[in-house]
């Protein structure tokens, strides 16, 4: 008795075998071109960095009243490997480090959990400190990175322009979050003389009680009628120079305004925290992320045909340059993968030719793509995503 021989079962069968290398060749073809794509393959990184500010504290107590109670806290976080601790005065960051062999399935729910376990202690945290705050978003890669420049415009209106694009590109299927890098945050100084603060009997923390003050939000009551019970509210937000210089300081029986004592001045953050350039001209940054598991290729013809027509809106002298463009370097890698593909199953074809003659080295070239096929079928059934890596072990193989 003889075992299954699946070479005679497919001599037997050649209309089922020609169906099933067809079945084979379409499904390997339908799931390449529904494959992700990506430049560099998507990985979880189990190390979350916390922050937080304490104005006025020394390093010390920085480490003993803020970083001390969070570590004890976070200790008993499953999966915990390591901390690491960074502490200047007034501020303090911990990187926190899971296991290696932390699945990374269960890494969303940890870092929720590391943030409950932050929340808690956050009541019997010194008065001042300002978080902890987590950061677990660090490892986003920008798919494209748009330069924004404008020769002779201010920060602000570099910003505006940069807001602008970051509304247009978000509605871009595949968009998982626009980035902005270089905006400068807008500050208003207030700059006075001590000694004629002296002279009219006022001191500086009387200047910040009249603005802590002026600028507080208390609920003032309600006004009740037969048909519907309307909330009263007091205006009294510094919304602009004018409210600024309006705010009234008392001192000894007399009122001032502040903006007779002091000069109000509108300007940025100085020295300014994070600073880009662009051909020598102040530059905003506006960088795509995209989504995990989209196809980069559609992404960028669709971010190129946005940005366009946002290019179409805008004033002439404002420039919008393409710095980073991941989708043309892996149109690029695509494309010489399909170039070495062609070229080996040429090879592959023309050897089978020669030694096994055209029946035997048409099954033998058959089966190059066959494989393909199944490693494509394998792949998006997995989910994975097509990248670099990939097609360079694909070439190789």
């Amino acid at each position: 008795m003889h075992g299954f021989n699946l070479s005679d079962w497919s001599v037997r069968h050649p209309a089922l075998v020609l169906f099933a290398i067809l079945a084979l060749a379409a499904g390997g073809a339908v799931s390449y071109l529904n494959l992700g794509r990506a430049e560099d393959p998507s990985f979880i990184i189990k190390v979350a960095v916390i922050t937080a500010n304490w104005p006025g504290a020394t390093s010390q107590e920085m480490a003993d009243q803020v970083v001390e109670p969070m570590e004890k806290k976070l200790r008993s976080l499953p999966r915990f490997d390591i901390s690491q601790t960074y502490t200047t005065p007034g501020f303090a960051a911990l990187v926190i480090t899971l296991k290696d062999n932390t699945p990374p399935r269960e890494v969303p729910e940890l870092l929720y959990q590391l943030r409950k376990k932050l929340n808690d202690i956050r009541a019997d945290l010194p008065a001042g400190v300002l978080g902890p705050s987590v950061n677990d978003e660090y490892g986003d890669v920008d798919s494209v990175l748009y330069a924004v420049t404008a020769p002779g415009a201010s920060p602000y209106q570099l910003k505006q322009i940069a807001e602008g694009l970051r509304r247009k590109l978000e509605a871009v299927a595949d968009v998982e979050k626009i980035n902005l890098y270089g905006v400068q945050p807008q500050r208003v100084y207030i700059e006075f003389s001590h000694a004629r603060l002296a002279t009219l009997g006022l001191t500086l923390q009387q200047l910040l009680t009249s603005l802590a003050r002026q600028n507080e939000m208390r609920p003032a009551g309600v006004m009740e009628t037969s048909a519907q019970r309307v909330p009263i509210r007091v205006t009294t937000d510094l919304d602009d120079l004018r409210a600024i210089a309006a705010t009234p300081i008392a001192s000894e029986g007399r009122v001032f305004q502040l903006g007779d004592v002091a000069e109000i001045v509108p300007g940025y953050a100085d020295p300014p925290e994070y600073v880009v350039r662009q051909e020598g001209q102040n530059t905003v940054l506006v960088g795509v992320v995209m989504r995990k598991g989209a196809n980069i290729l559609t992404l960028g013809e669709r971010l190129r045909a946005a940005s366009e027509q946002y290019r179409s809106e805008i004033p002439l002298g404002i420039s919008i340059q393409e710095i980073a463009d991941q989708p043309k370097v892996v149109a690029l890698a695509v494309g010489e993968f399909m170039r070495s593909f062609v070229e080996a199953l040429v090879i592959v074809l023309g050897v089978s030719f020669l030694s096994l003659g055209w029946r035997v080295g048409i099954v033998v070239a058959l089966a190059v793509p066959l494989v393909l096929a199944i490693v494509f079928l394998v792949m998006n059934a997995m989910g994975m995503d097509l990248h670099r890596i990939t097609l360079g072990a694909l070439i190789i193989a």
